[in-house]
C-alpha cells in the first residue's frame, strides 16, 4: 500500500473476483462505477465497508494470518519479523480479536509497515504497541491509515517516535478524529509542539478518545494552551495524563484551572512530576470549585507544593462535591500542611482516597490525621508511607480506627525504633490497624477497590505494610 495513491490488492475473494484494497475510491455496481465522497462525509458507510472487508478475512486462523504475513513480506521485499510471527503463532484469537500486537522496539520502515496490512485487516487487537518503532514519515502515515481503515485496535501506543513528520501527525489526527473504536492513545516522550499540538487539538474537538497519555511531551506554554482550547469543549475524554511536562505555576496552571471551569466530562487528571507549586494549586482549586459533575481523580505527586499551598486547598475542600481521589505525595507539606487541611477534610463529603506518601510528616502530623479519621464517615484509603510516623503517631491512628468505620486501607512503613519494647509496640499497633481496616472493608464491601486509584510506590521499602 502506498500512502496517498490507489492500489489493487492481490487478494482474491472466494468467487475469484478481485477484493478492493483500502485506498480504492471507486466500487463497481451493476456494471457502473460509483464515485464515493470523502470518507469523513460517509462515516457510517465507511465503517460498514471496513466491516465487510474484515468479515471476508474473519475465518482466517492465526496460523493462516502468519502465512499471509510472510507472503506479504515477500511481496514488499522485506524480511518477516520473527517477533511478529511468534506472536501470531503463539497468540490466542477469540472471535477475530487478539489481546496485543507488540511492535515495541521494532524498526518499521515504510515497506515493513506496508507488509503489516494483511495482519491489520484480518484481526482486531485490544492493544497495538508501536513504542520506539522508529517510524519515519511515510511509514507512520501508511500504518496509521491502515489502523483507521480496518479499525484495528482500541488502544494504541505510539510513544518514542519523534520522526513521524507532518504526514505522520496528520494521519494520527485523522485516526483520532475518525476512529469509532480507538478509545485510548499514548503519545509519550515525543515533543508535541507546533504542528503536532495543533493537529492533536483539532482532532480532540470531535474525537471519541476516552483516555489520553501525554507524558514528557514538552507541553508547557503554547502547546498546553492549544490543547486546553480543545479540551474545554471536548465531551468524550475521561482521563488525561500529563506527567513530566515541566508544567509551571503561572500560565500552565492557569490554563488547567480554566479547563476545569468548563469541562465536566473529564474524570481523571494526572499532573504528577511537574512544577505546579503553591500558586498553581490555587488556580487548580479555583477550577475545582466549579466541578459539580466531573473530575473525580486528581494526582499531584511531586509538584513542589508546600504547606502554603494547603491554604488554598483548605478553602476548596469543604465545597468539593465530586473529587474522590487526591494524591499529594512527594510534596513537602510537613506537619503544618496537615494541620491546615485537617478541619477542611472533616467538612469534605467527597474525598475517599488521600495520598500523603513522602510528605515530610511525623507523629505530629499523624495525630492530626487521626483526628480527621475519627470524624470521617467516608474516607476509604490513606497512604502515609515514607514518613517518619513512629509509635506515638501509630497509637493515635490506632485509637482513631476504633471509632472510624470506613477506612479499609491505611498504608504505613515499619520505622526503626530505639529499643525492642518500642519495636514490639509498633508491631502490635500495626497489626491492630490492619485488623481494623480489614473489618471496615468487610463492613463496607470496598476492600477490592481501596487501592485502585492511588499509584503504587515504585520504590516501596521491603518492610512497608499495606492494610488492604
Amino acid at each position: 500500500m502506498t500512502h496517498g495513491s490507489d492500489k489493487e490488492s492481490d487478494e482474491q475473494s472466494d468467487d475469484g473476483e478481485e477484493k478492493p484494497s483500502k485506498n480504492q475510491k471507486k466500487r463497481s455496481k451493476g456494471g457502473k462505477h460509483v464515485s464515493f465522497p470523502p470518507d469523513e462525509q460517509i462515516v457510517s458507510g465507511f465503517a460498514e465497508h471496513r466491516s465487510t472487508d474484515r468479515k471476508a478475512d474473519s475465518c482466517l486462523t492465526l496460523t493462516e494470518v502468519a502465512v499471509a504475513y510472510q507472503q506479504s513480506c515477500s511481496k514488499h521485499q522485506v524480511q518477516p519479523r520473527e517477533h511478529i510471527l511468534h506472536q501470531l503463532q503463539q497468540g490466542v484469537c477469540v472471535g477475530g480479536s487478539v489481546k496485543c500486537l507488540d511492535l515495541k522496539g521494532e524498526r518499521l520502515d515504510h515497506r515493513s509497515c506496508e507488509a503489516l496490512e494483511v495482519v491489520l485487516k484480518s484481526l482486531h487487537f485490544d492493544f497495538i504497541n508501536l513504542q520506539a518503532a522508529q517510524l519515519e514519515e511515510n511509514g507512520a502515515s501508511s500504518l496509521l491509515d491502515m489502523i483507521l481503515y480496518y479499525e484495528s485496535t482500541t488502544h494504541l501506543d505510539i510513544s518514542d517516535n519523534s520522526s513521524m513528520g507532518t504526514s505522520g501527525w496528520r494521519a494520527l489526527a485523522h485516526l483520532i478524529k475518525q476512529s469509532v473504536r480507538l478509545s485510548r492513545l499514548d503519545v509519550c516522550n515525543v515533543p508535541v509542539v507546533d504542528y503536532p499540538a495543533q493537529s492533536l487539538a483539532k482532532a480532540l474537538l470531535t474525537s471519541r478518545l476516552t483516555v489520553l497519555h501525554l507524558h514528557n511531551a514538552q507541553l508547557s506554554g503554547m502547546p498546553l494552551y492549544t490543547l486546553i482550547g480543545a479540551l474545554k469543549s471536548n465531551r468524550a475524554l475521561q482521563e488525561l495524563h500529563l506527567t513530566n511536562n515541566l508544567l509551571n505555576s503561572y500560565q500552565d496552571a492557569l490554563q488547567l484551572g480554566d479547563m476545569l471551569r468548563y469541562n465536566t466530562t473529564l474524570r481523571m487528571l494526572e499532573l504528577s512530576n511537574n512544577a505546579v507549586a503553591d500558586a498553581g494549586l490555587e488556580e487548580l482549586c479555583d477550577g475545582l470549585r466549579w466541578q459539580t459533575a466531573g473530575l473525580r481523580v486528581l494526582l499531584l505527586r511531586n509538584n513542589q507544593i508546600t504547606a502554603k499551598g494547603m491554604v488554598h486547598l483548605a478553602k476548596a475542600l469543604p465545597v468539593l462535591k465530586v473529587l474522590q481521589v487526591l494524591d499529594l505525595g512527594e510534596n513537602l507539606l510537613g506537619n503544618e500542611g496537615i494541620q491546615v487541611i485537617r478541619e477542611p477534610l472533616m467538612l469534605n463529603c467527597s474525598v475517599l482516597q488521600l495520598g500523603l506518601a513522602q510528605a515530610n510528616i511525623t507523629c505530629e502530623g499523624a495525630v492530626a490525621l487521626a483526628e480527621f479519621l475519627a470524624e470521617s464517615r467516608q474516607i476509604q484509603q490513606l497512604d502515609v508511607r515514607q514518613n517518619e510516623v513512629k509509635v506515638g503517631g501509630l497509637m493515635a491512628l490506632c485509637l482513631a480506627l476504633r471509632i472510624n468505620q470506613s477506612l479499609a486501607s491505611l498504608d504505613l512503613d515499619h520505622i526503626q525504633e530505639q529499643d525492642d519494647f518500642l519495636m514490639e509496640t509498633q508491631a502490635r499497633l500495626l497489626s491492630e490497624i490492619t485488623q481494623r481496616c480489614l473489618a471496615n472493608a468487610g463492613l463496607s464491601g470496598h476492600a477490592t477497590h481501596a487501592s485502585e486509584m492511588l499509584p503504587a510506590e515504585a520504590d516501596q521499602p521491603a518492610d512497608s505494610v499495606t492494610t488492604d
